[in-house]
């Protein structure tokens, strides 16, 4: 008997939930590109449960009762958890080269080329993506006090935070989606463009051959 397929809005839900048992960090340390695809790789049967590092015991137990699955130690393959931290730049080092706005997957960096840049503290989830490609190393994590709040999921993290992060996550790659498409739809364009002018080219020489060989 062939198994039903599920329905889309049945599967995005699932994906939800699964989602909302994450921290949203948007670390990439469980090997995924943001908690959204690891989510998603756990409603496919693709993922182990014990892959997220700032989750840790939490989200491993919410895992587990979500998707039935027996709780497991986390893998250390994937790192381990640690204290909260941020992010830092040290203003007056950096030379404004951009390269660290795009890798924030939370947008939580502002600044301008060739302009100082700075950490919008808040925002600051502490998944480290800006550090690698600093090229002056002015970036760095310090403590960061975690919040109180005893109804969160997990100690380090808050509810009302982790939703904000999942907002701004899904913000900043549907932003960078957009550019890729524009950067294609420009290629695109000056391919075709290219192409019409080596076609009036070819015919422009064409006429001048015909023209030359008439008048020989």
């Amino acid at each position: 008997m062939p198994t039903e397929t599920p329905k889309t809005g049945d599967a995005t839900a699932r994906v939800d939930r699964l989602d909302a048992c994450l921290p949203q960090t948007q670390c990439t340390l469980c090997g995924y590109p943001r908690c959204r695809d690891y989510a998603q790789a756990l409603a496919d049967g693709a993922a182990a449960i014990n892959q997220c590092p700032p989750g840790g015991d939490a989200t491993i137990a919410l895992l587990a009762r979500l998707l039935g699955r027996p709780a497991q130690a986390l893998d250390a393959r994937f790192g381990a958890p640690r204290p909260r931290v941020r992010a830092v730049i040290d203003e007056p080092r950096c030379i404004g080269c951009r390269k660290c706005l795009d890798a924030c997957p939370v947008d939580a960096i502002v600044g301008a080329p060739k302009l100082m840049h700075t950490i919008i503290a808040a925002d600051c989830s502490g998944c480290a993506l800006c550090l690698p490609p600093c090229p002056v190393d002015c970036i760095v994590l310090i403590p960061a006090a975690a919040p109180r709040n005893a109804s969160s999921a997990w100690p380090e993290y808050g509810d009302a935070e982790a939703a904000r992060w999942r907002r701004l996550a899904a913000a900043h790659f549907a932003r960078l989606a957009r550019r890729r498409d524009e950067r294609a739809a420009e290629a695109a364009r000056a391919h075709n463009r290219a192409e019409r002018r080596a076609e009036i080219r070819a015919a422009v020489a064409r006429v001048r051959a015909k023209r030359t060989g008439a008048s020989r």
